[in-house]
């Protein structure tokens, strides 16, 4: 049976079962299992200390496959500590067999004190030549470079599938405009080759880099670099700039970006973004010109779940499928996943239907597409921390799967609003009005689609949901808007039947001060089974809890936006990284982008009316298959 028909089983079984499921208590909460890795094959240690002497640390892998077939595997190899800007020397290990086995690790760009760093690798299919961009600063002695940094462009070539190198040459003068004199970083992973179009053959990577002025940085700078003759001279093409604000804030910092040739010859860049007021962790942008310049500024991709850290590309060859290796955890580093694009990067995977390579933390990596039509994946990776090792996996598309077919949804009444996916397998329970959703199993949650409705902003809003639960352990989320961690704006309500209460949260971004938090409580965690009304308002400088119409419990608001800076999903029965889930049922989730009034709140309680200015309304009395293209 489908998955889809087993799921349409049970919400039937739910059904047919009400009697029951009224008769009987929810049940308790349990442990929160953790979405585990699938067997991934021929996973390897390429790059540890201890096992390759003389580092304390290495970072930074980049992964190119030469004319040859030969795999060469960069990172920066710290010699005194994870820092960033010490003695930090650029090495190499090599594989003449798709991956399978590695040579001894080659110092090919020592620092001598220094930092050389930020590996750029990228091929010349014409003359097999490999191009290696890197970055060099004086050594700080671990830590960070100062503010701002002298870090200049560099790049070296190898004739010989990476067994000798040349002496690196200045790239500054062709690469680096004067006023990007703070920070500048190369990559860090593969450049790319262009196929298609009048450019063929041009050679590309990814720069971001920082103006300074007046004593402070005024601008972030995403660009491309690119050579039509084989790496002997280059320019700089698209670049997109964006202000910082005397107060230090900006909408946006595209960094460490990955680049990739889309199947109709566009270049696709993705990159990190860095605590820019825009929402989320990545941001894209399009070059139709051969990377000449981008066809619109950069945007973000709110709801691709990452930490704010690299992430890698690889257009699958001769597909639509454009793969993206980043860690899915939307608040720390750790559990490294491949998701898919089907659109050019427009969208990707949700964590749900990703591939989980570890659940350990994980950090920056690169991806290659190797001779015997595998795909090779190098990452930091660790059981303690994301910097403890440096791994090689090689998979091929049977382990990634085929595109996975549309979850099934649940409507969204408010206007303009696409239905609601349903994850796991809720079934269906007697509800407050009409049918609910019971969920208790591993994944079960309801999650919103993006759309610019939904951010709250510094608005006033109410939440208005019934619940109903009896578990005597655990905490169960009712509704989470937002990120995840305490320094991410978000909002949410909840049980905590441990500690005898419902509770709710606002955390905020306000200009450049540092994130704030309100919370209020109510004193009962109401998991009798009975269903209850909550309801969450922000008003007046004030955030007030209710259940079932009694006396609100209060507390001050804090200023500013609760949907800024962070990821931001709606999720309903979940945490957005599934470490908190509900076991017990909802009915009539609703969102208003505004304060309701007492009256207003009376009449949803007693008749399920529905005033004006919802941003989402889940009723939850059914659940269909997604249709198509919708």
């Amino acid at each position: 049976m489908s998955p889809l028909l087993r799921r349409s089983a049970r919400y039937a079984a739910g059904l047919a079962a009400v009697g029951a499921l009224l008769a009987g208590p929810l049940p308790h909460a349990h442990a929160q299992p953790q979405q585990q890795a699938q067997a991934v094959p021929e996973r390897q240690v390429l790059f540890k200390p201890g096992t390759d002497p003389g580092y304390a640390c290495f970072r930074i892998p980049a992964l190119v496959r030469t004319t040859q077939d030969t795999l060469l595997a960069f990172a920066e190899g710290r010699r005194d500590n994870c820092g960033d800007a010490g003695d930090i020397d650029l090495v190499l290990k090599r594989s003449f067999d798709d991956g399978r086995t590695w040579t001894p690790l080659e110092v090919i760009d020592a620092g001598g004190g220094d930092t050389h760093g930020n590996p750029a690798p990228v091929v010349d299919a014409a003359t097999g030549r490999v191009l290696l961009a890197s970055t060099r600063n004086p050594g700080q002695g671990g830590g960070n470079c100062g503010v701002p940094c002298e870090r200049v462009p560099f790049l070296s070539f190898s004739d010989d599938d990476g067994a000798t190198w040349s002496e690196p040459r200045d790239l500054g003068a062709e690469l680096r405009p004067d006023d990007w004199n703070s920070w500048y970083a190369t990559g860090p992973l593969h450049g790319i080759q262009l196929q298609r179009g009048d450019r063929a053959g041009r050679l590309l990577f990814t720069i971001n880099a920082e103006t300074y002025a007046g004593g402070r940085i005024t601008a972030n700078h995403a660009a491309l670099a690119y050579s039509d003759d084989g790496g002997g001279s280059w320019r700089l093409g698209a670049v997109d700039s964006w202000p910082v604000a005397a107060d230090g804030t900006f909408r946006q910092k595209p960094s460490e970006s990955a680049v990739a040739e889309l199947p109709d010859g566009s270049v696709y860049v993705n990159g990190r973004e860095e605590s820019g007021t825009d929402l989320g962790h990545r941001t894209w942008a399009v070059s139709g010109d051969g990377g000449e310049s981008f066809a619109a500024p950069f945007r973000a991709l709110p709801d691709l779940y990452t930490p704010q850290v690299q992430g890698s590309l690889l257009q699958l060859p001769g597909t639509d499928r454009l793969l993206f290796a980043a860690p899915s955890d939307p608040d720390r580093r750790r559990s490294m996943m491949i998701r898919s694009s089907w659109d050019g990067g427009r969208t990707f995977d949700s964590v749900d239907q990703g591939s989980l390579v570890t659940s350990d933390w994980s950090g920056y990596s690169d991806m290659v597409w190797t001779a015997d039509e595998r795909v090779g994946l190098l990452y930091e990776g660790g059981a303690v921390d994301a910097r403890d090792e440096i791994r090689f996996v090689r998979f091929g598309e049977d382990w990634l799967g085929p595109r996975r077919a549309p979850s099934p949804v649940t409507p969204d009444t408010a206007p303009g609003a696409a239905p609601a996916t349903v994850v796991g397998d809720p079934a269906a329970t007697p509800g407050r009005y009409g049918t609910g959703l019971l969920f208790d199993g591993p994944q079960d949650a309801v999650r919103l689609p993006y759309r610019d409705a939904l951010p709250l902003g510094t608005r006033d809003f109410t939440v208005s949901l019934w619940f109903r639960y009896s578990a005597r352990t655990g905490t169960h989320p009712f509704l989470w808007m937002g990120g995840v961690g305490g320094n991410a704006p978000q909002v949410w309500v909840r049980g905590e039947p441990e500690s005898g209460r419902l509770r709710a949260l606002i955390t905020t971004r306000d200009g450049a001060a540092a994130p704030a938090s309100a919370s209020v409580e109510a004193a009962g965690a109401f998991n009798d089974g009975a269903w209850h009304h909550l309801a969450l308002t922000r008003s007046g400088g004030r955030l007030s809890l209710s259940v079932d119409g009694g006396a609100a419990a209060t507390a001050a608001d804090v200023p500013g936006s609760v949907s800024r800076t962070s990821v931001f999903g709606v999720h309903v029965g979940q945490r957005p990284d599934n470490g908190l889930r509900l076991v017990g049922a909802l009915d009539e989730v609703r969102v208003y982008a505004r304060a309701l009034t007492a009256a207003e709140l009376t009449a949803v309680r007693r008749s399920n009316a529905s005033p004006a200015g919802a941003i989402l309304a889940l009723p939850l009395d059914g659940v269909r298959p997604a249709r198509s293209g919708g």
